[in-house]
């Protein structure tokens, strides 16, 4: 049997993907693994580079970008996952269905003992569906999305009217990025973050598969939200550092800035408009609105390219 699964999905970023690719094949421990990178149909000549260089590698050139959720979908079902209640017949896997996923972004070098780490720690406890590792940026500093809670009405607000990083170390206030805590600590979190996370194979099969509604952004904390409802729990494990570059590939697309606000407005919309008082409820709508439109503003004052495709 498989151990793990690693879907890279990749667009434009065909240098980063190189290094990723590298880190992954220098692994150490004693397990089985599989790299799958799904490009949404760059033009950098990431293809080109990973037939040639990773010929071990399992890829899959889709013919338009289709987003986050939607390029890991596309490798899920093709290792034999499935949408949750489908009725469709099983696809044909090319190997049995892995006991972990990984999803990592190309932006990403895990380090040699890092797959073994995430691997040992999904092993030793059961309960846990979703891991993420430590993630640093360029400079070495935390990536905060790397651990979060959901984003509740009360979270969000804190966050957009900017009590978060006024006051980053108060447990109320620094819930959306969890400041408070120290970034060495294992925990137990809501959510850690879709450029790189460890998935057991039966909390995907009780969910079903990312949802696609969403194209970047807000597609992992709706998994992670799919599973907690589940009864799984997921952890944030700082024993493995992985270096993220951060946003390689949608840097400089503006749509990929306003794609943040929708995926908000989805989240929200799926898991917590039902149970929210219908005078906060507009409110919540209203802020997102405002925050989506001037982000638009500033995007437009900023360039004149503001609508071009994200990645």
């Amino acid at each position: 049997m498989l151990d793990l699964l690693v879907i890279v999905v990749n667009y434009n970023t065909c240098a980063h993907l190189h290094d990723c690719l590298s880190s992954l094949y220098a692994s150490r421990g004693d397990f089985s693994f599989v790299v799958c990178v799904v490009d949404n149909a760059s033009c950098d000549g990431s293809c080109e580079m990973v037939r040639a260089q990773f010929p071990q590698v399992h890829l899959i050139p889709s013919c338009v970008n289709g987003g986050f959720a939607y390029g890991n979908n596309l490798a899920l079902r093709a290792y034999g996952f499935q949408d949750k209640n489908t009725t469709e017949a099983p696809a044909e896997a090319p190997n049995a269905l892995p006991r972990y996923v990984m999803l990592l972004n190309p932006d990403t070098v895990v380090p040699p003992d890092g797959l073994q780490g995430l691997l040992s720690f999904m092993d030793t406890h059961p309960h846990v569906g979703i891991c993420g590792p430590k993630l640093v940026l360029e400079d070495g500093s935390l990536d905060l999305a790397c651990r979060r809670s959901f984003p509740t009405p009360a979270v969000s607000f804190y966050r957009m009217v900017g009590l978060s990083r006024l006051f980053p170390h108060h447990p109320v206030f620094g819930r959306y990025n969890l400041t408070y805590c120290d970034p060495d600590q294992p925990m137990e979190v809501d959510a850690v973050v879709g450029a790189c996370m460890v998935v057991r194979r039966e909390a995907i099969q009780q969910v079903g598969l990312l949802d696609e509604s969403y194209f970047m952004y807000g597609e992992d904390l709706d998994w992670a939200y799919r599973m907690h409802q589940a009864g799984w729990k997921t952890y944030y494990y700082p024993a493995v550092t992985v270096r993220h570059v951060k946003r390689a590939a949608s840097r400089h697309s503006p749509r990929a800035q306003m794609e943040f606000y929708r995926a908000m407005r989805i989240f929200y919309l799926k898991h917590y408009a039902a149970s929210t008082p219908r005078v906060l409820h507009w409110l919540v709508l209203l802020g997102i609105g405002l925050r989506a439109g001037i982000a638009k503003i500033q995007l437009r004052l900023a360039s004149p390219r503001w609508n071009q495709p994200a990645g």
